[in-house]
C-alpha cells in the first residue's frame, strides 16, 4: 500500500510550491508606498505587502552574492519585514513535496535550460467597492524582477490586468491563461504565476475541507461569474501540470493560505520549526477527491470537444448521396482528430468513433446504417478529403 508520501507524488507530478501572504484565516494588506519597502525606482506608487515584502529581499539576495538566502530564511525574513511594517500576517509555503528549507532558495533549479513562463494577475478592481490600489504595481514589479534577474522573456510572460491596456483579468481569461500554461509547459521547464488582488472564503459545498472552507480568488468579474475556488484551481493548474516541470507561485490575497490544496506547509511563524510537514488535518481521501474531480473534469473536457470535432466534422465531409463505408467515416474522423489533438495527448478509440457516428445517424432521418456497416443517404465530399494526409479540413 502507497504512503501517503507516495500518493502526492503520483497525484502531483510537479514540483510545486506556494508562497502567501497570509493564513487561510488571515487577510492581507496594501502598502500605500512602496518606497517603504526599497524596491527599485517605486515612484511612490502603491503595492502589495506581502510581493513588496519578497521582492526587497530578492533583490537584497541577487545583489550580495556572498551567500544565498535559504527558503527558510526568505519566509523568516518576510514575515520580519511585514512585522516592522505593521503587518500580522503570516507568511507561509505549501508545497507537493517537501522542500529542504535550509536549501538556497530558487525560482529557477541551478542548471535548468528550460523555457521560462510566467503569468502574473493584478486586479485593482477599480469602480468596484472595496477597490485596492497596488495590485497592477505588484504584477508589473514582479515581470521586472522576473525578466531582470531570472532572464524570463517578455514573450513568455502573460500579464493580466483590469488598467485597459492588457488582457482584463475575467475568471474566463484566467482560465484560458492557466490552460494555455499547462498546455505548454513541459519537463524541465520553469514557471512563476502570481496573483495580487482580493482572496476570500465561500463555505465548502462537498466537504472536502477541514475547515469548512473553500479558499478562492477573486476575477474583475466576480459578481457575474463567481470566484476561482481552491478546487477549480486544482484541476486546472495544480493536477494536469507535467511532471518535471518547477513551478513556483505567489498569492498576495486574503485567505490564500491553502488555496492550491498543496499538501506540506512550512509556517514562519517563529515557532523555532525548519521542516516542510504534511499537517494531520490534510486527509488522502481530501486528495483523492480533488483528484476524482480533476479527471472528471478532464472527461467532461474532451466528450465535449469529441462531440464538437464531429459536428465540424460531419457539416464539411458527409454530403446527401446514395451512401458509403461507415468505416471509411470513422477512420477519417480518427485520424483527423488525432493529428489535430496529438501534441494534446488527446487520442480517440475507433469504437468511441463509431459511437459518434450512430449518435449523429440517429439525428438524421435520411441516413441509415446496413448490417453490414454501409453509411445510406450522405456520401463522402471528395473536395474535403487531402489525398496525402487522410484528414478534414474547413
Amino acid at each position: 500500500m502507497a504512503t501517503r508520501d507516495e500518493l502526492v507524488e503520483r497525484i502531483i507530478p510537479s514540483d510545486f510550491r506556494m508562497i502567501s501572504g497570509c493564513e487561510d484565516a488571515q487577510t492581507s494588506a496594501d502598502v500605500s508606498n512602496v518606497a517603504s519597502f526599497q524596491l527599485p525606482d517605486p515612484a511612490g506608487r502603491a503595492g502589495g505587502a506581502c510581493t513588496s515584502a519578497l521582492l526587497q529581499i530578492l533583490y537584497g539576495d541577487h545583489t550580495d552574492t556572498a551567500k544565498d538566502l535559504s527558503f527558510e530564511q526568505v519566509l523568516n525574513k518576510m514575515r520580519d519585514g511585514l512585522k516592522t511594517g505593521g503587518y500580522s500576517q503570516i507568511p507561509q509555503m505549501t508545497g507537493s513535496r517537501p522542500v529542504e528549507l535550509k536549501a538556497p532558495f530558487h525560482i529557477v533549479p541551478p542548471g535548468s535550460t528550460g523555457v521560462r513562463r510566467a503569468l502574473l494577475i493584478g486586479i485593482n478592481y477599480e469602480g468596484q467597492k472595496g477597490a485596492l490600489t497596488g495590485c497592477h504595481n505588484d504584477a508589473l514589479n514582479m515581470k521586472e524582477y522576473l525578466m531582470d534577474v531570472h532572464g524570463f522573456k517578455e514573450e513568455n510572460i502573460a500579464l493580466l490586468l483590469d488598467d485597459g491596456t492588457n488582457y482584463l483579468p475575467t475568471k474566463a481569461n484566467i482560465f484560458w491563461a492557466i490552460q494555455s500554461l499547462v498546455r505548454n509547459s513541459r519537463s524541465g521547464d520553469v514557471v512563476f504565476t502570481h496573483f495580487s488582488g482580493h482572496g476570500g472564503r465561500v463555505k465548502d459545498k462537498d466537504g472536502d475541507e477541514s475547515d469548512g472552507f473553500d479558499e478562492c480568488l477573486v476575477p474583475v468579474n466576480y459578481t457575474q461569474a463567481g470566484m476561482i475556488s481552491d478546487d477549480d484551481l486544482y484541476t486546472s493548474l495544480v493536477g494536469p501540470m507535467a511532471r518535471g516541470v518547477t513551478i513556483t507561485s505567489l498569492m498576495d490575497c486574503c485567505h490564500s493560505g491553502t488555496v492550491l490544496d498543496l499538501p506540506y506547509l512550512y509556517k514562519a511563524d517563529g515557532t523555532g520549526s525548519s521542516k516542510m510537514i504534511m499537517p494531520k488535518s490534510f486527509s488522502t481521501e481530501h486528495l483523492q477527491l480533488l483528484v476524482t474531480k480533476f479527471h472528471e473534469s478532464m472527461k467532461n473536457k474532451r466528450t465535449a470537444i469529441m462531440k464538437k470535432e464531429f459536428k465540424q466534422f460531419a457539416d464539411a465531409m458527409l454530403l446527401p448521396g446514395e451512401g458509403c463505408n461507415g468505416d471509411d467515416v470513422v477512420q477519417l474522423f480518427k485520424n483527423g482528430f488525432q493529428a489535430k489533438y496529438k501534441a494534446q495527448g488527446l487520442y480517440l478509440s475507433y469504437n468511441e468513433c463509431a459511437q459518434l457516428l450512430g449518435e449523429w445517424n440517429n439525428e438524421h432521418p435520411n441516413a441509415s446504417v446496413t448490417p453490414k456497416g454501409w453509411f445510406m443517404g450522405f456520401h463522402i465530399n471528395p473536395s474535403k478529403v487531402r489525398p496525402s494526409f487522410r484528414t478534414y479540413g474547413n
